[in-house]
């Protein structure tokens, strides 16, 4: 009988063990991997007078509109987008986007106004994001793509439009490669815009 209850024993303290080594086994939960766009780089004032201008909420595709990182297989399948698992923005694109923007404007001498601080009388500017995903030619190579219309209004009155698209190669095949091609990318959209609007004949509307 006590032969039985050592042999017994000893089976439970070797489920009890191979227990124990599963569960170290188990590793805990990756936190996700936060990106921004970055220290803003300096950018010169542009050769015309920026006006003071309103920059309304950006604007994107309902999926896209979330802080998750897109991306695509050209070689695959390129319409379906794919989100990373382990990386996050840390805010929805178009809102790093457009606080991208806003600075980009003051450093280079102009005046950006939010939407819900800006005078009546100052042109708005609306930025549509149509596309703002990594795509992969390859499994080792891809660039970060944002396609988006800008639109100037003065009061309901559409003053001019334009499509700005860009792509910046990632230096790595991963959601970190991704995240700083995005703020080349972004950067070089920027500049592009501030020197639209430079270029532009939009002036605060005069009072009354």
């Amino acid at each position: 009988m006590g032969y039985r209850m050592t042999i017994g024993h000893l089976a439970a303290a070797a489920v009890f063990i191979t227990s124990l080594a599963a569960c170290s086994a188990v590793k805990p939960a990756k936190t996700p991997g936060l990106y921004d766009f970055g220290p803003l780089p300096a950018l010169t004032a542009p050769a015309g007078t920026l006006p003071p201008v309103s920059i309304a909420d950006v604007r994107m595709p309902a999926w896209l509109d979330r802080p998750l990182m897109y991306y695509r297989l050209a070689y695959a399948d390129t319409q379906q987008a794919r989100p990373y698992a382990d990386s996050r923005w840390t805010m929805s694109p178009g809102a790093l986007f457009g606080q991208r923007l806003k600075a980009g404007i003051a450093q280079a001498g102009g005046i950006a106004l939010s939407a819900t601080d800006s005078a009546a009388n100052v042109p708005v500017v609306r930025i549509d994001v149509d596309d703002f995903t990594q795509v992969f030619s390859s499994p080792s190579s891809s660039v970060a793509r944002i396609a988006l219309r800008a639109s100037v209004f003065n009061g309901r009155t559409l003053v001019a439009q334009k499509t700005f698209i860009h792509e910046a190669p990632a230096e790595s095949a991963d959601a970190a490669g991704g995240a700083h091609a995005f703020a080349t990318a972004g950067d070089t959209v920027i500049r592009e815009i501030i020197l639209w609007l430079s270029s532009l004949p939009i002036r605060p509307k005069a009072a009354g």
